[in-house]
């Protein structure tokens, strides 16, 4: 049997310079989350992401046995 557990981000695009201001703040974030979710014995299967107005939503789908 399975387990799964649903990780959901959102991150503001700001006025600034750095197009790629998202991807920097979101990268740090996701590890800690890849990590904490491991130490928990899950496992990625999953990513998924969309944009809503100045909002990007990233979806982490984990799974474990249990």
């Amino acid at each position: 049997m399975k387990e799964y557990k649903l990780e959901s981000l959102i991150y503001y695009t700001k006025v600034t310079l750095d197009k790629e201001h998202i991807i920097k703040a979101s990268t740090k974030d996701i590890q800690e989350k890849l990590d904490e979710y491991a130490r928990d014995g899950y496992r990625l299967v999953s990513t998924d992401a969309t944009d809503f107005g100045f909002a990007v939503y990233f979806y982490l789908y984990f799974e474990k046995d249990i």
